[in-house]
């Protein structure tokens, strides 16, 4: 739903009354969406300082996203008088254009939503769902044995119900303050005359083997002679600016009914290679939903991040509340020691991960107990400072989830973005959006690629006889990784929004950068550049090409499985200071920070 926008007027003859009230209303959408193509693309320094400690703060506004025409247009609706909300819907809806391999409105999201005037947080669930007609083996071949990924993705089977329209909406219907269709100005505006193909969006084209499968998806990625687009091509995408002008004026209704909707449900079911079982009743069900937020303490703050069907938020909590029984902040940020410690407590939240989370509208899910300061210091009992653990076993908090350990995730984390807005009401949001693998389920409908989700459940929905916790079930929605983090101090006072993309890895990108802010004291940029390691319960993986290659043979003393190789992050945060707002963007990826 959009949020209800009244006008007050005197009392006047209703055939008079609604002329009067759209004209209006029109009026004031076409001034402030001039307004929005008139800032656009002005090209403006960012006014920045810089502090001691390398940080360089803004205000009183700041968007860090992962392309610069999403963050430009977030900023734009900023300098608007738009809040968080309005510009994280800006932010995208430009995204699906410019970055099409990672997000967009045919994928899902999850939100945390910080409001200053009330003190308080939300978080908001726009998950992809499982039609109705899945089943928990429909990712087996004819002898009963999982099918192979990207067999299984590439097509319909893999589509689930996408949901980030519908959670921007409803956040929007809280949380925002510009109207609805105005927010999709700057996309629609893009889509029309095109923009330039990216290095990055080059690269990825080329290097893909499924872009060709379907024609549409063919025709839109590649030139005439099959070529993938060269940088500096610009793209238009009439039909995806047609789409978002149907959801400005429908709102998420445009996606679950309707010609659209026909459109997704016909290219999804009628796809060459997989087709699905995506029903318009799927999508006419479909509903964004509120969760409870998950917050912990960490030493002096408070950390707070998504709930089930995210295990995000779980599995980060659970390693700061290991971490925090080791003192972090006397250790070197590259050293072995500090590296030890946050693989080890990867291992063992990796563990919980995969024996107890998943949808928990379906399965039960111990949260507090996983939570728990006692539990996790029993857990932090089990790191040796002189060994590693090697592959950790589940914990055993109260009320244990039914399911075994499913096999360890080796998908790489190309796809996926996060954005950060801190507005100048003091409100704040950190997005998490995804179509899953890089280009999804390689399919468009409207101008837009269709996800992949379903392929995020576990292919093997028994083991040992017992059923797995991230089983298909109709109507459920696949665990994710999915991570948006804000941290408070005890007053209930922002201190940073942070996330990342990376699939699995997420966790530990997400975990590793509150470490670097909140122990060791870096800048958001500074924590944000910082070589990255992680652990998911298995081997110790460095970024290749960086100082944390040299920790590869202590590391390897001390028991690690050691694995070298790219660690392709996308963090973006904003780090609120009494200085100002302090912003970092992955120089892994091609996002930016900008502010006023």
């Amino acid at each position: 739903m959009t949020r209800p926008y009244r006008l007050c007027a005197p009392r006047v003859a209703p055939v008079l009354v609604a002329p009067v009230l759209v004209a209006l209303v029109l009026v004031a959408l076409v001034l402030v969406a001039l307004v929005l193509v008139a800032c656009a693309g002005d090209g403006r320094d960012d006014p920045v300082r810089r502090l001691p400690d390398g940080a360089r703060v803004a205000g009183p506004h700041m968007v860090a996203a992962a392309n610069p025409l999403a963050a430009r247009a977030g900023r734009d609706i900023l300098r608007a008088g738009g809040g968080a909300v309005d510009a994280a819907i800006a932010i995208q809806m430009v995204l699906t254009l410019v970055e099409p391999q990672s997000s967009g409105v045919g994928g899902g999201a999850f939100m945390l939503r910080y409001e200053r005037a009330r003190n308080a947080v939300f978080a908001y669930d726009g998950r992809e769902t499982a039609p109705a007609a899945a089943d928990p083996e429909m990712f087996l071949d004819a002898n009963g044995k999982p099918r192979g990924f990207y067999d299984a993705l590439v097509g319909g089977l893999s589509v689930g119900v996408p949901g980030a329209v519908s959670m921007l909406a409803l956040a929007h219907a809280e949380g925002g303050r510009l109207p609805w269709p105005v927010l999709f100005a700057p996309a629609i505006r893009l889509a029309e005359e095109g923009f330039a193909v990216s290095p990055r969006l080059h690269r990825l084209i080329a290097r893909d083997k499924h872009l060709k499968t379907f024609p549409a998806t063919a025709r839109y990625f590649f030139d005439a002679d099959g070529a993938p687009l060269p940088v500096g091509h610009r793209l238009r995408n009439p039909e995806l600016a047609d789409s978002l002008r149907r959801i400005a004026r429908e709102g998420p209704a445009a996606l679950l009914r309707g010609p659209l909707a026909a459109e997704i449900v016909a290219t999804v079911r009628g796809a060459a290679r997989n087709p699905g079982r995506l029903t318009a009743a799927d999508l006419a069900g479909y509903r964004a939903r509120k969760r409870p937020l998950l917050c912990r303490p960490y030493r002096a703050w408070r950390v707070c991040g998504m709930g089930p069907p995210s295990s995000g938020g779980i599995a980060v909590l659970q390693m700061l509340g290991i971490l925090e029984n080791f003192d972090l902040g006397k250790m070197t940020p590259n050293g072995v020691a500090a590296a030890h410690l946050i693989a080890e407590a990867g291992r063992l939240a990796f563990a919980d991960r995969a024996l107890y989370v998943g949808d928990s509208d379906f399965v039960p899910v111990p949260v507090a107990a996983l939570l728990d300061r006692s539990y996790l210091a029993r857990r932090a009992a089990l790191i040796a400072p002189d060994r590693s653990l090697g592959r950790a076993k589940a914990g055993a908090p109260p009320l244990r989830a039914a399911g075994p350990r499913p096999p360890a995730e080796v998908r790489r984390g190309l796809s996926t973005t996060h954005f950060s807005v801190v507005d100048s009401f003091g409100d704040a949001v950190s997005m998490t959006a995804s179509i899953e693998n890089v280009f999804g389920s390689r399919l468009m409908a409207g101008g837009f690629l269709l996800n992949n989700q379903l392929t995020d459940f576990a292919f093997r929905p028994r083991i040992d006889g017992k059923p797995v916790a991230n089983r298909v079930q109709p109507g459920k929605r696949p665990r994710s990784s999915m991570s948006p983090v804000l941290v408070f101090t005890p007053r209930g006072e922002l201190v940073l929004a942070v996330g990342s993309p990376g699939g699995s890895r997420i966790i530990g990108y997400v975990a590793q950068t509150l470490i670097a802010v909140l122990d060791w004291g870096l800048s958001m940029q500074d924590a944000i550049d910082l070589p990255r390691l992680v652990n998911r319960n298995g081997a110790t993986e460095l970024e290749k090409g960086t100082a944390l290659e040299s920790l590869a043979p202590a590391l390897r003393a001390l028991g690690h499985e050691v694995k070298v190789g790219p660690l392709v992050s996308g963090l973006h945060g904003i780090r609120a200071t009494a200085d100002g707002l302090d912003g970092g963007a992955d120089p892994r990826r091609e996002g930016v920070v900008l502010a006023d």
